[in-house]
């Protein structure tokens, strides 16, 4: 069992009566009446999840009403993961199970940095999506084409994608923020029959044009048949009415007249439980990014699962995450709407036009459960941001984090700063099981720098490198059973070679993340810790160190606004390297060196003091904000970073390369 942490610092506990108001209190009085459940804590319903996998998920199918049949078996059981089976028999349509609750409550709130305010309540979008779905049907789009999305996060992607996905198509999506050869890495793969694209969108207070773009996108693309421009852009921005009159397209406002309003009901295709929904793309930062299937029926119960257990999610909720279209919470958070809740959406950049932009529409928007990543609310104590003493937070009970490690700091900042009186719940997951492996959890208490508890249904443990379980040190993540979000494969990889390769030559028959971390013990709950991507994870003289434990360290000094740590090779070994960048006009000195390597060495041990500390302008990141170690650590090796395309600001790896400072002692 995990090591006792007696000195974990409580941050929350929810009272009893917030316990027995949760879904996931009802949830466990409905095992007890229907499957035989007969605990009363998590630890043991987690349990109970892992031993009787068929009749956990069997219980979210009926606990959640799917629509749809199930059939039966639940799991065709193999002795190969990859081949298991879930619901073999089962018919089921994504976009039906979205769309079931109707009204004139609001399913879509679309608010951007630009001031807009949009209310699509769930006829009205009902109503759109069948509009969209009838269009599409005309076009030719049939069961298993895709349909692919160039768009902001708005109306326009989460009404595509209902229609795509009502008809059986596939469904997948970039931001506008990607580059040309990054779409065509995506969306070249997979040859999509629709593309929907935007003329444009908002960010920092610039109105940038998508329009030049997506003439040569369509022009790449072959496969593309039809072309619909979504008209993001306010009027005065626009320049649709003067584009080349070679450039063929349907611009979507002239689809939703009166009359296609009154057209045929919205007729949902039957679907297999394994059918592809979805296609997510990896970061690409080592080469082309993996086209990544996702099925109709394990990302629905998956979804289902971790927002109405794990995040408390109801249809009273407001539920907001900051995200893009171009990152798997945008599909996460989307799948409230199976729920009945209201989606808040907001696109453009988190502190345009005002620092506090996400924290006013937070009380604006009555939000209760909201969501963001690590650097965010990191970026928000940097610019010293005091929320809890500006905003009424009444309605939030929830704040998700998750793209990195949310730092011991950030959840005192959290506390201390935003609302004191909210369950924080990290989580931990990715696009390869578009879901998570470790969540929040509503009757859990919070403590300081940890993730409250593996997922129900997912049989997680930590290995050592000899592929032997750990309780008490760090290791990689593994999942021990096959559960249904796992993809169905990779695009054109039709023996899954690859899709072996990725997760399953580590160990045999397990699935290795590629996530580096540790169990805490509490009473009655077992906490985690992510020290960051095992891939990153640094080794100098044969210790392991994550990342994260340096950034932890190293982002609570005032002066530096973010950090990322590599490993060079080195006299026949590995140094540790951390470039820093400060804040607007600090230079690094001296006393500022030797106070990061204090800070470190007093809180870690002297391994994970840096050798090197290195100023930078930039860090590079990935479209979906994520730090990249191993393009930094390729640079400084002189390899090739295979795609810069899938990096937000390729141009700050060149402030990496071939630096004076690390070519001596």
């Amino acid at each position: 069992m995990p090591t006792k942490n007696e000195n974990a610092k409580l941050l929350w506990q929810p009272s009893q009566l917030e316990i027995e108001s949760t879904t996931l209190h009802s949830f466990m009085l409905f095992l007890k009446q229907n499957y035989g459940f007969t605990g009363n804590k998590y630890e043991a319903l987690h349990a109970w999840s892992i031993k009787n996998k068929e009749s956990f998920w069997k219980a979210i199918w009926v606990f959640f009403k799917v629509e749809g049949e199930p059939g039966e078996p639940v799991l065709t059981q193999t002795d190969i993961m990859t081949k298991t089976k879930w619901f073999p028999e089962a018919k089921l349509n994504f976009a039906e199970n979205l769309l079931r609750h109707k009204g004139s409550e609001p399913a879509i709130i679309e608010r951007g940095e630009d001031g807009r305010r949009n209310v699509i309540s769930y006829d009205e979008l009902i109503i759109n999506v069948t509009i969209l779905s009838n269009y599409f049907k005309s076009l030719g789009v049939t069961k298993g084409d895709c349909i692919a999305g160039f768009l902001p996060n708005s109306q326009y992607a989460i009404t595509s994608m209902l229609a795509a996905t009502s008809l059986g198509a596939i469904w997948t999506s970039c931001s506008p923020d990607f580059g040309f050869n990054g779409v065509l890495d995506r969306f070249a793969q997979i040859k999509p029959k629709v593309l929907i694209a935007t003329d444009g969108y908002y960010y920092a207070g610039k109105c940038i044009h998508s329009l030049d773009r997506v003439k040569h996108i369509q022009a790449k693309l072959e496969s593309v048949e039809s072309l619909i421009i979504a008209p993001y852009l306010n009027p005065e921005d626009s320049v649709l009415s003067t584009s080349d009159n070679n450039f063929n397209f349907t611009i979507w406002d002239t689809l939703f007249t009166p009359e296609n309003a009154c057209l045929d009901t919205l007729i949902y295709e039957a679907m297999s439980f394994d059918d592809p929904l979805y296609v997510l793309y990896s970061s690409g930062t080592t080469g082309k990014p993996k086209c990544i299937i996702h099925s109709v029926g394990g990302t629905l119960l998956q979804h289902l699962k971790e927002l109405s257990l794990h995040s408390n999610v109801t249809a009273d909720s407001n539920l907001f995450y900051y995200t893009t279209c171009g990152w798997m919470m945008w599909n996460w958070l989307v799948s409230g709407l199976a729920l009945g809740a209201s989606i808040v959406l907001f696109d453009g950049s988190p502190f345009h036009p005002q620092k506090n932009i996400l924290f006013d529409i937070a009380d604006e928007e009555d939000i209760d459960v909201f969501g963001a990543s690590a650097k965010y609310y990191s970026a928000c104590e940097k610019f010293e941001l005091t929320p809890s003493q500006t905003h009424q937070f009444s309605s939030l009970k929830t704040i998700l984090s998750t793209g990195s490690p949310l730092s011991h700091e950030s959840f005192d900042y959290l506390y201390e700063q935003v609302k004191n009186d909210v369950c924080v719940s990290s989580i931990s997951g990715g696009t390869d099981i578009i879901s998570c492996f470790a969540l929040g959890c509503p009757i859990l208490p919070v403590y300081r720098g940890e993730l409250q508890c593996i997922g129900l249904g997912m049989d997680v443990q930590f290995y050592n490198d000899q592929g032997h379980a750990i309780s008490d040190d760090k290791g990689e993540l593994v999942c021990l059973q096959p559960f249904p979000s796992m993809p169905t494969g990779f695009w054109n990889d039709l023996e899954g070679a690859k899709y072996h390769s990725a997760y399953f030559d580590r160990f045999p028959n397990i699935w290795a993340h590629g996530d580096y971390g540790e169990f805490k013990r509490h009473e009655n709950q077992k906490g985690v810790i992510i020290h960051g991507r095992s891939d990153a994870v640094l080794n100098p003289g044969g210790v392991r160190i994550g990342t994260a434990e340096i950034y932890r360290q190293v982002e609570k000094i005032d002066s530096i606004f973010e950090s990322i740590a590599i490993g060079q090779q080195w006299n026949d070994d590995v140094r540790i390297v951390l470039f820093v960048r400060l804040k607007e006009d600090l230079k690094l000195n001296q006393n500022l060196k030797d106070l990061i390597k204090s800070t470190i060495r007093s809180n870690t041990t002297p391994r994970h003091v840096p050798s090197k500390i290195i100023q930078v302008d930039d860090i590079p990141r990935t479209l979906s904000g994520k730090i990249v170690e191993l393009a930094v650590r390729n640079i400084v090796h002189n390899k090739e970073v295979l795609n810069k395309e899938a990096l937000a600001n390729p141009e700050a790896l060149s402030l990496y390369k071939n630096l004076p400072e690390l070519k001596c002692d």
